[in-house]
């Protein structure tokens, strides 16, 4: 095929999934819409309570100050047309832009979630890879039973005895919080500052996701060191180093890959545990703060942020695949 017929399809490919990604991140944004609205109570409820005013009257006026006097497809139509513009609206409880709000807590979200799973696929797809080379025999019999423990231990359970240990016990770590404010440090001292704060939140998260990797590797690196292509390669003379890292390591790491993809989502749900326990100042924390407090809109605005950040990491999965193997062509 030409270099032109070639870059034509890659265009066609990458305008199409472009396509495809808006549309499911607008589809989830209407599904969440009407979710929301099925629960009964909304945010002028909640203020007027907090205010000691609940009278019919108050009611109805924040309702209309609000916009919730107005019928749900009314509603609807205005939430897509400010949608469309990439205007999330207001929150009634903060008083401030939903855009604004998701900017200061994204970054303390991604950065829980890119600690705990690269901890959990890198510590992972270590041991998994060490279980399958002494598979049957003491090393692999004790990641294996490691592995199992920590997938079977509930998450907040894990949270709470890391806590008890290495902060209360030991007081190597800090409980909770994303920083240490009263300190004020900068520069380097602030960097070091926030990796001690996020050494306890990303092992919480990742140790489940790691006992379900190096199972995973553990599976797949045994299974690889079957094919054809690993024997040829033991025939040719190849050293073992090479034969593990250019021909099984990149063949195994595809269904860890996979189910990294599959996983995003269930790792932002557990983020919203993991930040309640630690105090850490994310996404997960807020949305749970909204729920409770009926502020729709802001709720709305997480939900939206997080299908886009799902979305754009399985993307990049896809990317990583043909890096994995070259033999996958997303074009095709």
């Amino acid at each position: 095929m030409t270099t032109r017929g070639k870059t034509g399809r890659r265009l066609r490919f990458w305008t199409g999934r472009i396509v495809h990604m808006a549309l499911v991140v607008f589809g989830i944004a209407v599904v969440n819409f009407f979710l929301l609205h099925l629960a009964p109570g909304d945010a002028a409820q909640v203020l007027a309570g907090e205010a000691g005013s609940a009278t019919p009257e108050y009611l109805a006026a924040l309702r209309r100050q609000f916009g919730l006097d107005q019928p749900l497809p009314v509603q609807f139509v205005r939430y897509v047309g400010h949608l469309l513009t990439l205007d999330l609206g207001f929150s009634f409880r903060h008083g401030l832009p939903v855009s604004d709000l998701i900017a200061q807590r994204l970054p303390a979200t991604l950065l829980l979630m890119a600690a705990s799973i690269g901890f959990a696929v890198v510590a992972g797809s270590a041991l998994g890879a060490v279980a399958a080379r002494h598979a049957g025999r003491l090393a692999d019999t004790l990641i294996s039973t490691l592995a199992l423990l920590f997938y079977a231990t509930p998450v907040f359970w894990i949270g709470l005895v890391l806590v008890v240990i290495f902060s209360v016990g030991l007081d190597w770590l800090p409980v909770g919080g994303m920083t240490s404010v009263e300190a004020g440090y900068a520069g380097w001292d602030h960097v070091r500052d926030v990796a001690r704060h996020l050494v306890l939140p990303a092992a919480t998260l990742g140790l489940f996701y790691l006992a379900i990797y190096t199972r995973l590797m553990r599976a797949a690196t045994l299974e690889v060191t079957t094919q054809d292509f690993v024997r040829t390669a033991v025939a040719k003379g190849l050293t073992a180093r090479r034969i593990a890292v250019r021909h099984v390591l990149r063949n195994a790491l595809l269904p860890v890959v996979t189910m990294l993809g599959v996983q995003v989502g269930s790792i932002l749900g557990g983020a919203v545990l993991v930040e309640t326990i630690f105090a850490w100042p994310g996404l997960g924390r807020l949305a749970f703060e909204a729920l409770f407090q009926r502020d729709l809109n802001l709720l709305l605005g997480i939900l939206l942020c997080s299908s886009a950040v799902v979305v754009v990491v399985n993307l990049a999965v896809d990317l990583l695949y043909t890096v994995l193997d070259p033999r996958i062509e997303l074009a095709r």
